[in-house]
């Protein structure tokens, strides 16, 4: 079972001077005092934080521009980024570094995962729960991130949520999971209200049509072709003004609708 891994940082009493421009920050900082001798000239850093979350991100960029000005070695910094797990610490998924001698500047690319859905997993028979947020790679990341990336404007919709017993989060759900949502149409993900698992990992989704909820039974196999199904039925009731209460897909070859007014 996989639970998510904690992603605080600490900012100290560091002050940070950041230009931003078309979302390159580039900083410059000459070697420090007991490294003039070795580094006679200036070094340019510039950094692109991609989809990541600015303060995390940058204090990351900070760290490793330290790191390089003390060997002036990659491998220093990559081994430093392994031992201290800056990517978990930071949420960073996604590095590529590289340094030009000629131009004595250096390339810093960071990217961070797309978050998915809010996570509310339940334990001691639904009595208690935590959160996780539910990103594109399959982790499961603090909720911290989220609060990040809404705090800098990044993401602005709401997240659909993602309920499961404590028992049902292994690697594999959380897999196939993540690969049925981004696999959603983006019109189709968008009414995307909740997905439920059950303790016999049957599959129910909710979602949100015009302002009124349509519950989607699943079952526990076959998700990614019956979302290829789903769609096909929510765009024609949609054409046809007509938004079904109940969409059960349980069986993939007896599709069952029911609407409000029949129930």
């Amino acid at each position: 079972m996989t639970f998510f891994k904690s992603k605080k940082f600490i900012i100290g009493s560091l002050v940070v001077t950041v230009f931003i421009v078309t979302n390159i920050v580039t900083s410059s900082m000459g070697p420090s005092s007991g490294e003039t001798a070795k580094f006679n000239e200036e070094l340019s850093y510039r950094s692109n934080l991609g989809k990541c979350p600015t303060r995390p991100a940058g204090t990351m960029a900070l760290q490793v521009v330290k790191t390089f000005e003390q060997s002036h070695s990659l491998r220093d910094v990559k081994l430093k980024i392994l031992a201290e797990k800056w990517s978990d610490k930071y949420f960073v998924s996604d590095y590529k570094i590289q340094y030009d001698p000629y131009t004595k500047v250096l390339d810093l690319n960071f990217n961070c995962p797309e978050p998915l859905m809010k996570v509310q997993i339940y334990k001691n028979n639904g009595t208690e729960s935590y959160e996780a947020i539910l990103v594109d790679n399959g982790q499961l990341f603090d909720p911290t991130y989220e609060a990040l990336l809404r705090s800098e404007k990044k993401i602005s919709r709401d997240l659909p949520y993602l309920a499961l017993p404590v028992g049902e989060m292994e690697d594999k759900v959380q897999t196939d999971v993540t690969n049925l949502v981004k696999d959603m149409r983006p019109e189709l993900r968008k009414k995307l209200s909740e997905v439920i698992l059950n303790d016999n990992k049957e599959l129910t989704i909710i979602l949100s049509i015009n302002g009124q909820p349509s519950s989607v039974f699943m079952g526990p196999d076959e998700w990614s072709e019956k979302i290829g199904k789903l769609d096909k039925i929510v765009n024609y009731m949609e054409l046809k003004e007509k938004i079904p209460a109940i969409i059960n897909l349980t069986n993939s070859k007896k599709i069952v609708v029911k609407f409000k007014d029949k129930l």
